[in-house]
């Protein structure tokens, strides 16, 4: 499958809610997992505060229906919990992948 299209989310940690947010990030897993059209999804940790999520997909429909899958919701529902500042999500072309 080619990935054409992508993701790349950065969200920034409200105080003492770093590990809040890297645990709900490692349960977030499950819910990407049955997305059929994300063929790539990364969580990582950026610096003590920082977190990112990267994902790729084969078209803009796979990105549109992760957008207002789970994970948007999910996150939405604890983003005025977890998160200090609102989450910056760009939409990446794939150039390039291996």
């Amino acid at each position: 499958m080619s990935n054409s299209v992508g993701l790349l989310v950065t969200l920034e940690a409200k105080p003492e809610k770093s590990g809040e947010l890297a645990d709900f990030l490692q349960s977030a897993r499950n819910l990407v997992v049955a997305e059929p059209d994300t063929s790539t999804w990364y969580a990582f940790q950026i610096s003590a505060d920082r977190f990112g999520i990267y994902d790729t997909f084969p078209g803009e429909d796979g990105r549109r229906a992760h957008l207002a899958g789970s994970v948007a919701r999910a996150l939405g529902t604890k983003a005025g919990e977890l998160l200090a500042t609102p989450p910056v999500i760009q939409p990446v072309a794939v150039l390039a992948s291996k």
